[in-house]
């Protein structure tokens, strides 16, 4: 698909006349014209090449970002909100013929536009970024190079670089206390486990032939990943890095996220349009939630209490309350909106 060029929505004018007339519409909203507020979901248009701020308390679209590239899938953001790290993966899908992207760019969210990037001196198809707050570094997943490849947020600059063992490494996670990086491969299917302080490969965990997306428990004790060729979620054990256990699912999952008390797992069915709910004390299904066509990826708010869920074929973005799986709020983000993050958050 070809890049489609889109105009900032938030220039100075917009960024001063936004909360205004928001404030008229939403009398209870408040935050700074020149910032977005804590917490503010990121959603990546993956057919739009666009960054949408989505204010989380309302659902509201707040600005549209274009990113300089085309396109990215997934996005992070810095510690302390001001900054969105988006990977230009390319126009293609994992495994699929496409464009290689090659660059990883930095943009300010109060000033609307691009003020920084990276460009590896090949396509590598960067895709999952992750800002590991116990070193203050960014790390990519870079699948054509079979790495995970290290950027200083600051300066953009590429400071290391640690090999997979595996093809398509595809999406990471980062252990609470910093030291280990869990890296899905779709295929062959498996997890690679990182030692991200020795910058070195641990293991690489073999699932099936192929897999899609990971999660860890809230305890860090605990690997999750979709399995592509039956219906159910893999369990793998961190501290023997095995493949424990199955969890049956209606249908393949794609995106998993704990929540932030331990007590369930979240997993996006795209072919059924719902999400299922993992109660991870019986390791079984109890409820799964109908939305919006093609849940795709879900993240958590930062104080645990609301699930964000990009909707990819109808491109909406819904909000699902933890405990009551009742819908918030469901607004339109872009074309096939895929990665989300909450500014200042990263995931659990």
């Amino acid at each position: 698909m070809p890049n489609v060029r889109h105009p900032c929505r938030c220039g100075r004018i917009g960024r001063l006349a936004l909360p205004v007339l928001l404030g008229l519409l939403l009398p209870d909203i408040s935050f700074s014209a020149a910032m977005a507020p804590p917490g503010a979901l990121l959603a990546a248009n993956e057919n739009e090449g666009t960054l949408s701020v989505i204010d989380p308390q309302h659902g509201v679209e707040l600005a549209k970002i274009p990113e300089g590239g085309f396109a990215g899938h997934e996005v992070a953001s810095s510690l302390d909100g001001r900054f969105a790290y988006v990977p230009i993966y390319g126009d293609g899908n994992a495994g699929t013929p496409g464009t290689d992207g090659r660059e990883v760019v930095k943009i300010d969210l109060a000033a609307c536009r691009v003020v920084g990037k990276y460009e590896f001196d090949h396509g590598v198809r960067p895709h999952a970024a992750v800002l590991n707050p116990h070193d203050g570094l960014l790390y990519v997943t870079t699948e054509l190079n079979r790495t995970v490849s290290i950027l200083n947020p600051e300066t953009m600059t590429l400071v290391g670089e640690i090999p997979t063992g595996a093809s398509l490494s595809h999406m990471l996670v980062i252990s609470h206390d910093g030291r280990f990086g869990y890296v899905s491969d779709i295929a062959p299917g498996g997890v690679s486990v990182l030692d991200l302080k020795a910058r070195k490969l641990l293991a690489v965990v073999g699932v099936s032939a192929r897999t899609q997306r990971i999660a860890l428990s809230a305890d860090d004790r605990m690997i999750f990943t979709a399995d592509q060729t039956k219906p159910r979620v893999a369990i793998i054990d961190t501290a023997t890095r095995k493949l424990t256990g199955w969890i049956e699912l209606p249908a393949a999952g794609m995106g998993l996220t704990p929540t932030a008390d331990g007590r369930w797992l979240l997993v996006a069915i795209e072919s059924t349009s719902q999400v299922a709910v993992i109660d991870l004390q019986t390791m079984t299904v109890v409820r799964t939630i109908d939305l919006p066509q093609y849940p795709h990826e879900i993240a958590m708010s930062p104080d645990g209490k609301s699930a964000y869920v990009s909707c990819s074929v109808t491109g909406e973005v819904v909000a699902l309350r933890v405990g009551e799986w009742t819908v918030l709020w469901r607004t339109q983000s872009g074309p096939f909106v895929d990665g989300l993050a909450c500014a200042g958050h990263e995931r659990p």
